[in-house]
């Protein structure tokens, strides 16, 4: 005699959930017991600037060439590096951005802006939201800086979303302003990332 529970919709939908659940938690502690490996997908990572200025604010967007993670949950230890196409920065402006990369990026001399993370606090659940802080070191205009970013994490199985918001304080760091007589700008770039990535646990 047929199962009249599992024809039930309810009842299909709730085994379906349970199965998700604790698929995600065994992927989960999988995951926790060993390396794992977060590799970054450019064509599903926009990383947006704004730059403030007394007569408008400049937007634009830069593109990631590659990005790949290796982190240890236990000890948080990371490696790996995020590379950012330097010469890809467009505000859609092309008298300013030939300014920009020329005289200010130069992009041509240093092509390649770098992030390698050393360090990751946090950890990363199997459902919801995750907070993290990714420390490491900032590679701008061939100049290295101790940097730590703030990423939200939003898991979905194998696959996760990641969102950023922080300043890149570019003058400080030896970049020239682009100020001129009648234009001021701030000393320092808000950067947006928001990026889809793939988690596995490491090969070796």
């Amino acid at each position: 005699m047929p199962n009249r529970k599992m024809r039930d919709p309810a009842s299909r939908a709730a085994l379906i959930l349970a199965i998700v659940f604790f698929a995600a938690l065994l992927f989960s502690r999988a995951l926790a017991a060993q390396e794992t490996v977060v590799t970054l997908d450019p064509a599903q990572t926009h990383i947006d600037y704004t730059l403030g200025a007394t007569l408008h604010t400049v937007h634009g967007t830069f593109q990631l060439k590659s990005g790949l993670v290796r982190f240890d949950p236990a000890t948080g230890k990371a490696s790996g590096a995020i590379i950012v196409d330097a010469a890809s920065g467009t505000s859609g402006n092309d008298g300013r951005d030939s300014k920009m990369h020329k005289e200010i990026l130069e992009s041509q001399k240093y092509p390649e802006i770098i992030f390698t993370p050393a360090q990751i606090k946090g950890a990363i659940n199997a459902q919801g939201p995750s907070q993290l802080e990714v420390s490491g070191t900032f590679r701008l205009h061939g100049g290295d800086h101790a940097f730590a970013i703030p990423v939200a994490v939003q898991m979905a199985g194998p696959q996760t979303t990641a969102t950023s918001h922080f300043a890149i304080p570019y003058q400080k760091w030896g970049l020239k302003n682009p100020n001129t007589f009648v234009l001021r700008v701030k000393d320092s770039v808000e950067i947006d990332v928001s990026a889809t990535a793939k988690l596995a646990a490491s090969a070796k």
